[in-house]
């Protein structure tokens, strides 16, 4: 048996080159370390910067392990972009991250919340408008028919609400504001209540995104640099600026697009929704192939495909050439005559059956053929490009 050291079993571990066993050395924990710094961090960032910070972290954490926004953190997180408190790093995070994830339709009823909020409001009291959600960023293809059509139906005392903006991205089309310009109407640099005044008086109401949702237009320059519309570009087809009694139209293109609009319109409240597979994901129904929508009333839902070929309308979609060629085109469609008269008389009837204010599609068409007759949509044109007349500023 070998004899102990007089140090004891220390001085042996030392000798061997190791600690002993009853003194281990003991590191600072991690936390200990990283945690000052990370709160001292989001302290510098602020309050807001920080919350949207853990917005993104939700959204852009992967398909797996992304766990998604509740209705009131996509509120939230519309909210922080609108107010401006987001910085464009985040902004783009956040957009694309949300982009590439696919929104929720529980999210997209949150971030509509929050337009709802911040965004302007007209009223048609007593009287149920439609109101058409189509792309900001325009159309580049096809001929539109949605100012000709809003010009009829405002005309037959049917309000209409429509928005639209600049030229943006990603399409940088013709916006609805440059082709109502080409008919002589401005709504460019009109007041809120110079709108509700058109409104309440011509049936016909356009609130620009410059004018009057400044809040949304200081989202365009990320937008534009990301170059990918995000899904903020879906609240635009979604929204309204109208409060009240209203047809809800919004576009679409793909089939998953038009499933979250129903559920998060649903869940928003809306009642009385048109969806509608329409010319470049606008509202214009086309006449070379039949029109595909979904009605929801009251919760229930329909779908509907309406066929131009079975009323003698079938024909080839009228290609966009430039603002000078339409607007010929447009004002010749109001009398009922030229290459956009026998669309325009399609959207007419077939808005007029699908809105309820006809019980079937024959009856609509013959109403719309009066309406055109009638030239009730040329007269409200001419009245609105007067500005003694239209009630403008």
């Amino acid at each position: 048996m070998g004899k102990s050291s007089p140090q004891g079993d220390n001085w042996n571990c030392l000798q061997c080159g190791s600690l002993p066993v009853s003194q281990p050395l003991q590191p600072a924990p991690a936390a200990a370390v990283a945690e000052p710094r990370r709160l001292q961090r989001l302290e510098a960032l602020g309050p807001e910067r920080a919350r949207f910070r853990e917005l993104i972290a939700k959204v852009g954490s992967g398909e797996h392990t992304s766990t998604g926004l509740s209705r009131d953190e996509a509120r939230d997180a519309m909210d922080l972009m609108l107010q401006g408190q987001a910085s464009d790093a985040q902004l783009g995070a956040f957009l694309i991250a949300h982009r590439i994830r696919r929104p929720l339709p529980i999210e997209l009823t949150g971030m509509l919340d929050s337009y709802r909020s911040h965004g302007p409001k007209l009223q048609t009291p007593g009287r149920q408008a439609i109101c058409f959600g189509v792309p900001y960023d325009g159309r580049s293809r096809t001929a539109p028919l949605l100012p000709l059509l809003a010009l009829v139906l405002a005309g037959a005392e049917i309000p209409v609400v429509l928005h639209g903006g600049d030229p943006m991205p990603v399409k940088y089309g013709v916006t609805l504001a440059e082709l109502f310009a080409t008919l002589g109407i401005e709504w460019r640099g009109l007041n809120l209540a110079a709108l509700q005044q058109r409104l309440s008086t011509h049936h016909l109401a356009l609130t620009h995104q410059p004018d009057h949702f400044p809040a949304a237009e200081r989202l365009l320059p990320v937008r534009d640099e990301i170059g990918k519309r995000p899904p903020v570009a879906s609240l635009e087809l979604l929204w309204t600026p109208h409060c009240g009694d209203h047809l809800l139209v919004s576009g679409f293109v793909h089939p998953p697009t038009e499933k979250r609009a129903w559920e998060a319109l649903a869940t928003a409240g809306e009642t009385e929704v048109l969806t509608v597979k329409g010319l470049e994901g606008s509202t214009d129904l086309p006449t070379s192939r039949a029109g595909i929508t979904g009605r929801v009333r009251q919760g229930s839902l329909e779908r509907l495909l309406v066929h131009p070929r079975d009323h003698g309308l079938h024909g080839d979609e009228i290609a966009w050439v430039n603002l000078e060629t339409w607007q010929q085109q447009a004002l010749a469609a109001l009398a009922g005559e030229g290459p956009l008269a026998a669309p325009l008389l399609w959207n007419l009837g077939a808005y007029l059956w699908l809105a309820d204010r006809f019980e079937n599609l024959a009856d609509a068409l013959e109403q719309a053929r009066a309406l055109l007759a009638s030239r009730c949509g040329e007269r409200l044109r001419q009245t609105l490009a007067n500005p003694s007349e239209s009630g403008n500023r």
